[in-house]
């Protein structure tokens, strides 16, 4: 943590205090390159009890100094003196002293423990596995004194309660492995520190995608590094551990306890949905440490949160405007109007109750003007499937039927999100709370129904992907077959993966990380970092 702080404070308060921590290539390589030295091997005696040759990860830690350490190596370097050797990735620097600040501190708080410990230490050493190189570092006034006021420092900034401001246009933000979490440049424009581009430094969308188990009757379980659907003894599918970021069962599907414990200590969530597909539960290992997050998501709560509920709805009437000017077939201005009205009211709205009003009126337009984006070639037989206006649990109709359960899927994946983030997210700021619904997930779903929801509706219909051999209808309620829940995550899921330009910072990124970045900034709004929370609405 010393290291980190002397790189960057806030790295270090978002890894330390707050126990956030992503990886990236480089922090995976890191772990590669230590496998040999953070196995225990050889003895290293106190002075006075023998002399040390080579000790591999030996914990040290002094109450004096406060600090605890692992040293990947104490040398002996004879007449009972020793140095530690600490194991780095890639290859030394071209610069003087052949290694960075952050490098040298680290193997210098080492030094101070071997020291506290009765040692006789006088340097270090830094081993670059790349080029297999060492670096000695001399432990000399300078860096000594150095290593002291960083430790200072850092216990001035462990004991705030808000993290650093992030680094402006550093070079040393795009190589940080928490930098999707941190979002620096995005963090600095929202709060007006530079007026410099954003950058795209976001992480790329990670390879796994969510794995989804609708077939009734079938067991997820483990078999070595595999998720193994099977029904009987028959295998159904197979897919590697690698690729999952979900497990999602709908209805009747069982998954094993071994399955479920491999999940968990990988942080993979299991979301459970109802035959239906309504968004039922969702377990995942332990909650997330980020406390001061909830501490304030709670108090911001109880305070009401309207200004964060009036840009959400701001924000998904803007985007249902959007989206009905972009694909209506039959432009009614007047309808166009209204919205865009409704939008500049909800945020003068005085109260939720009000807001709830707006939003209301607001919906029945856009509903009303939903079949017009609808091709008229393409449109379900008429009858039990005719579309009039949202209708719910059961939906009477295909239309409100795919709505429900495309809107099912993205409340789950917001649930995952705001739970990544450290959220509690059955408290929101605009659905109050009640028992079993994620408040905060519905919260942050308002601007990405029309966005995501809706369009995937569009697509599946005017797009022929849907007919209407894969509903059934049972008393009036109208439901999906096991063919058409298929189509329908097929199309979700390539509708997240759909590449979108950012109104506020101008890079292109996914609907699947617009999710991710939207939560963050909401995290940093709570937090207090920015000034207001910005919804997500396209132009």
């Amino acid at each position: 943590m010393v290291n980190e702080f002397s790189y960057c404070p806030r790295l270090f308060f978002l890894e330390w205090v707050q126990a956030r921590f992503a990886d990236n290539s480089d922090t995976v390589e890191g772990r590669y390159r230590h496998r040999a030295v953070d196995r225990p091997l050889g003895a290293a005696p106190l002075p006075g009890d023998g002399e040390v040759v080579a000790a591999r990860s030996v914990m040290l830690s002094s109450e004096a100094l406060g600090l605890v350490a692992r040293v990947d190596v104490i040398e002996g370097v004879g007449d009972g003196a020793v140095r530690p050797i600490d194991t780095k990735r890639g290859s030394p620097p071209d610069n003087p002293e052949r290694s960075w600040e952050p490098e040298r501190v680290q193997v210098c708080v080492q030094g101070l423990l071997l020291r506290e410990a009765g040692y006789r230490c006088d340097e270090g050493v830094l081993f670059f596995a790349e080029t297999r190189e060492r670096v000695v570092v001399p432990f000399d006034d300078a860096l000594v004194v150095r290593t002291y006021e960083l430790l200072a420092q850092l216990r001035e900034v462990a004991a705030c309660e808000t993290a650093p401001p992030p680094l402006v246009a550093s070079r040393r933000c795009p190589r940080c492995s928490l930098v999707g979490i941190c979002l620096p440049d995005e963090t600095n424009a929202l709060a007006a520190r530079t007026d410099l581009p954003v950058r795209l430094l976001v992480p790329r969308d990670p390879a796994n995608r969510p794995l989804y188990v609708s077939e009734q009757g079938t067991t997820a379980g483990i078999k070595g590094e595999r998720v193994e659907i099977t029904r009987k003894t028959e295998r159904v599918h197979s897919q590697r551990l690698l690729d999952v970021s979900q497990l999602c069962v709908f209805g009747n599907v069982q998954v094993t306890s071994q399955l479920i414990r491999e999940l968990f200590a990988r942080e993979i969530p299991v979301c459970w949905f109802s035959y239906g597909g309504w968004f039922a539960g969702i377990g995942e290992g332990l909650p997330s440490k980020h406390v001061e997050l909830r501490r304030r998501q709670v108090a911001v709560t109880g305070q009401g949160g309207l200004s964060i509920a009036r840009n959400m709805v701001e924000g998904k009437i803007r985007n249902s405007r959007t989206l009905l000017r972009r694909n209506t077939r039959q432009r009614d201005d007047r309808v166009l109007g209204s919205l865009r009205a409704l939008a500049v009211q909800a945020t003068e709205a005085t109260s939720v109750a009000s807001l709830l009003g707006i939003e209301g009126t607001a919906a029945r337009l856009y509903f009303e003007a939903l079949p017009t984006m609808l091709r008229e070639d393409a449109r379900l037989p008429a009858g039990v499937f005719a579309f009039d206006g949202r209708n719910r649990r059961p939906p009477k109709d295909p239309i409100n039927c795919l709505l429900s359960y495309v809107y099912s899927l993205l409340v789950k994946d917001l649930t995952v999100t705001t739970y990544a983030v450290g959220f509690d997210p059955y408290l929101g700021f605009y659905h109050r709370p009640r028992f079993g619904r994620p408040a905060l997930a519905l919260d942050l779903a308002e601007e990405f129904r029309p966005l995501v929801g809706d369009s995937v509706v569009l697509n599946l219909v005017n797009n022929g992907e849907i007919r209407p051999s894969h509903f059934v209808v049972r008393a009036g309620g109208v439901g999906l077959t096991a063919d058409g829940r298929r189509a329908v995550l097929a199309a979700y899921e390539r509708r997240l993966d759909v590449e979108v330009t950012h109104p506020v910072f101008g890079y292109k990124i996914s609907y699947r990380r617009v999710l991710d970045v939207q939560a963050r900034l909401l995290g940093a709004h709570v937090l207090g970092e920015v000034p207001a929370y910005r919804a997500f609405a396209t132009r």
